[in-house]
């Protein structure tokens, strides 16, 4: 995720975080199934999704506090 990206996500509402989150989740659940099929070319696209849940999860408690 670029920096521009990061400061995107930072300026949303928790309302849009969780959405985000919960899409994000959805597609790493797919891209796990799909790596067990063998169907994954790039392995490190589920390091960086990892990485993006877990950013837009700090934001939102953040936000919370």
């Amino acid at each position: 995720m670029k920096r521009k990206e990061i400061i995107e996500l930072k300026t949303k509402p928790v309302a849009e975080l969780k959405k985000f989150v919960s899409d994000a989740d959805e597609k790493l659940r797919a891209m796990k199934f799909d790596l067990a099929a063998g169907k994954v070319k790039n392995v490190k696209d589920i390091k960086a999704l990892k990485k993006d849940i877990a950013r837009a999860l700090t934001f939102i408690n953040e936000k919370q506090k």
